[in-house]
Formats: C-alpha cells, sequence, structure tokens
C-alpha cells in the first residue's frame, strides 16, 4: 500500500512540475518575441517573428529554435488532458499484474510528445513558406485577416461532424477497451503513438484556429488548452465539443465582420 501511494505521488508529482516548468519557459518566450514585435503586414496585421529568423540565425537554427519551444508549449497545452489518459492506460496495465508501471507509462507519454514534435516539424515549413509568400505579395497579404476568419468559422462547423465525434471518441476511449493490451515496452510505444495521432487529429481545428489568431498569444493558447481540456474530461465530451464549436463559429463570424466593416 505504501509503494503504490509513492508511485501514485510520482505520477501526478512528475507531471504536475513538467506542467509547471513548461508553462514558465512558454510565457517567457512568449514574452521574449512579443517584446520584439512583428512585422506589419497590409491588411492591417502583425506576421509573427515565429515565422521568421533573427538576426544572424541560420534557418536550421531557427527551426531547432521552434521546434524546442513548439514541443515545450504542447507539454504545457496537452498535458491536463493527457493525464486522464496515461491514468487509463496505467490502470489497464495494472490488470495484467505488471510492476513497471512508471516506465511504461513515461514510454507512452514520450511517444505522445513524439507525434506532436513530428506535428510541428510539418508545420513549420509550411508557416515559413507561407509567410514568405504573403511578404512579397502585398494583395495576398490583404486577405488574410478575412482568410483567418473563414478558418476560424471552419474549424467550429468541423465541432459539429461525426468526424470529430469519433476522434473525440479515440482520444477518450479505455485502452484495451477493443483488444488486449500488452504490458511491454513495443506496445506501450505504439499505444502512444497512436494517442497522439488521434490527438493531432482531433486537436486540428483546434490548432488551426491557435495558428490564425497568433501561435505567441498567451489568451489564445490558455481558450484552446480550456476547449480541449473540456471536451476531453468532461462526461459528455461530444455535448461539450459542440458548445465550443457554437462559440468558435460566433468568434469567426465576428472577425469576418470586423474585416468587411471598414470596407
Amino acid at each position: 500500500m505504501v509503494a503504490a501511494r509513492i508511485s501514485r505521488r510520482i505520477f501526478f508529482g512528475v507531471p504536475a512540475l513538467l506542467f509547471i516548468a513548461s508553462v514558465a519557459l512558454t510565457i517567457v518566450w512568449c514574452g521574449s518575441m512579443s517584446a520584439m514585435g512583428g512585422m506589419p503586414m497590409p491588411g492591417g496585421w502583425i506576421l509573427s517573428m515565429a515565422w521568421m529568423r533573427m538576426p544572424g540565425q541560420s534557418w536550421p537554427g531557427a527551426a531547432a529554435s521552434f521546434l524546442g519551444m513548439w514541443t515545450v508549449m504542447m507539454a504545457a497545452m496537452m498535458l491536463p488532458s493527457l493525464m486522464p489518459m496515461l491514468w487509463r492506460y496505467r490502470q489497464a496495465v495494472r490488470g495484467t499484474g505488471e510492476t513497471r508501471l512508471g516506465g511504461l507509462t513515461a514510454l507512452v507519454g514520450l511517444a505522445y510528445f513524439f507525434v506532436w514534435t513530428l506535428f510541428g516539424m510539418a508545420v513549420y515549413p509550411i508557416g515559413v513558406a507561407l509567410a514568405a509568400v504573403e511578404m512579397q505579395l502585398p494583395a495576398l497579404a490583404r486577405t488574410v485577416p478575412l482568410a483567418s476568419g473563414a478558418i476560424v468559422l471552419i474549424a467550429g462547423a468541423l465541432q459539429f461532424t461525426p468526424w470529430k465525434a469519433r476522434q473525440l471518441a479515440c482520444c477518450r476511449e479505455t485502452p484495451g477497451h477493443r483488444r488486449t493490451l500488452m504490458a511491454d515496452a513495443a506496445t506501450a510505444w505504439r499505444h502512444g503513438l497512436r494517442l497522439g495521432l488521434h490527438c493531432c487529429i482531433c486537436c486540428a481545428p483546434s490548432t488551426a484556429i491557435l495558428f490564425v489568431i497568433g501561435i505567441m498569444d498567451l489568451r489564445a493558447m490558455a481558450a484552446v488548452t480550456a476547449a480541449i481540456t473540456a471536451e476531453r474530461l468532461a462526461p459528455s465530451g461530444e455535448r461539450v465539443a459542440r458548445v465550443i464549436g457554437a462559440v468558435v463559429i460566433g468568434a469567426g463570424l465576428l472577425l469576418i465582420a470586423q474585416t468587411a466593416g471598414p470596407g
């Protein structure tokens, strides 16, 4: 019993420390980027420094810097909703009589964030390429505010789709529900990869909102984190997802109206 209590405290304590550290680093990173400002663009918006190199910085260095902060930011945003998934995995493995619960659970978490890291590696060159095109084509840059509103609107609409319901169900599913869960490192790694893949797909609308509103906007990060956590942990996740979708649709319509208003 004493060993079980210690193990449980470690399970909750270590991620809590990681969450606090990742939040602190994210705040510092966003603050430093905000202090540098951004590039004013035609259409009245600001191009984020996240898609530009610092003076004297190489592109590989800029990519490595972005990827490091992306991973830290994802830890801050996803740990609150990941912990219940890891706990369910831990309980499922415990039912097999396995005693290496800590190591296997940590491996699931590592695989989960490995997927998010790969996602960041895919996103960065796309963001850099779009930024370069927008800087070269002022006419295209002027359409960005309207396009941002449309993306937010679409992201909200996706919350009502069967596709979203299926992805959310995969994220909330209890491990071993449909298949036997083996208590070994390879299965733990595959389970973490599966969780990460489903999570990336399920969070695609929320991630799109974060990109168009501002990847360095702490308020946007907090709102997206709260939305993801609520739809994962609430007893009726699908209903919560629809409520979030309605709010997002309203925000998208507001952004479009604000863009079209001056004209």
